[in-house]
């Protein structure tokens, strides 16, 4: 099989990975009997425990997170904040290093971080991101940029030019091709032999060649105003390209209104959203399971609104509440499934989960 790499003038980074903080996971040992060749990492931006109590009351018929036997929880704090973005949440996931809130791929002394993308790429691994955001948005650019703000949006557009992706789908077209400086980076990644498209996923073709989905200026619509399936459809695509390589692939899969929904504390926002999420997992468990020799842990980055369910107007019914239209310091729930799940257990920090993925794998750290 051809595989296609791509390199910019960008810095390269040299391969040192931050040891682990979490005080239980110096003394993990992680040695599953038979290594995951293939990681799916699905983030739902803002899902604590009441953003997934939600499907147990209001979905019909069971739910997609009743299919896992290990779960753990992490704190979700920064390394700045007891109450972090997305951006800090983001970039321990990727980097496996504690941040400040809005930088991106970068120490506390703003100094760039590998990630598990990066890492990864350099041993032969195919990687890939999908969001309903823009694809320049805080969680899916903290797996390839480095910056210090997530605001920096064409900055950002401009390093995933180089970050030698081989599958991409979201939004964020404006970043790419009605920027400041003039560059049109959409058709720059055509240039460097990239399948790109504007209007929507489609099947794969040729599986020795990169993908790259930009599907809004900014952000897609939301799934209650139009959105469609867009995230099971490009999750199921991002698979069928990725699952080809011979080396194997990690692809991180966000649903991003989560967040969002919390924010407007908006209660039929997060249902629509939620049971997106739930689509699109119930997709990666029937593949994880046909597999079997991938690893799915799902997780969200922070809890965001301080959701519950309660007492409705009647003793049989169930209301959504709000508690804020923030983000919450509450721990969140990690579910893992596949060879390597045992070693999401327990309590740790969201950082731990880059170790954990690594030494799941069996990859050099």
């Amino acid at each position: 099989m051809t595989k296609l790499f791509f390199k910019m003038g960008v810095m390269v980074l040299p391969l040192m990975l931050p040891a682990c903080e979490g005080a239980g996971e110096q003394n993990a040992t992680v040695s599953p009997e038979k290594d995951p060749l293939n990681v799916v990492f699905m983030i739902g931006d803002g899902m604590g425990v009441g953003q997934l109590t939600t499907m147990f009351y209001y979905k019909d018929g069971a739910s997609a997170f009743e299919d896992f036997k290990e779960v753990g929880f992490i704190n979700t704090s920064s390394a700045s904040n007891k109450v972090t973005d997305s951006a800090g949440a983001g970039t321990a996931f990727a980097t496996g290093q504690k941040s400040f809130n809005r930088g991106l791929g970068l120490d506390m002394d703003s100094m760039p971080v590998p990630s598990i993308l990066s890492v990864l790429k350099s041993q032969g691994y195919q990687t890939g991101l999908v969001s309903v955001s823009s694809i320049t948005h805080a969680t899916p650019a903290a797996f390839y940029a480095k910056v210090t703000d997530r605001d920096m949006e064409e900055e950002i557009a401009e390093q995933l030019v180089g970050a030698n992706l081989d599958f991409f789908a979201g939004g964020g077209l404006s970043f790419f091709n009605k920027r400041n400086d003039g560059r049109d980076l959409f058709e720059e990644l055509v240039a460097l032999g990239y399948r790109m498209d504007s209007v929507q996923v489609g099947s794969v073709g040729d599986v020795g060649v990169p993908y790259g989905y930009l599907l809004a200026d900014g952000g897609l619509e939301p799934r209650h105003k139009g959105r469609g399936d867009f995230l099971p459809r490009a999750t199921q695509t991002a698979l069928q390209r990725l699952s080809a390589a011979e080396k194997g692939f990690f692809l991180m899969v966000e649903g991003s209104y989560i967040d969002w929904a919390g924010h407007a504390k908006d209660k039929n926002f997060l249902l629509a959203e939620m049971m997106d999420f739930e689509e699109t997992l119930a997709y990666v468990i029937d593949f994880v399971k046909s597999d079997g020799n991938t690893l799915l842990i799902v997780t969200g980055d922070h809890e965001t609104g301080g959701v519950s369910v309660g007492k409705g107007k009647s003793i049989d019914e169930v209301e959504v509440y709000f508690n804020t239209d923030q983000h919450t310091a509450d721990l969140v729930p990690v579910f893992a499934m596949g060879p390597g799940a045992e070693n999401f257990k327990g309590f740790y920090q969201n950082n731990d989960i880059f170790h954990k993925i690594l030494r799941s794998l069996g990859a050099d750290q």
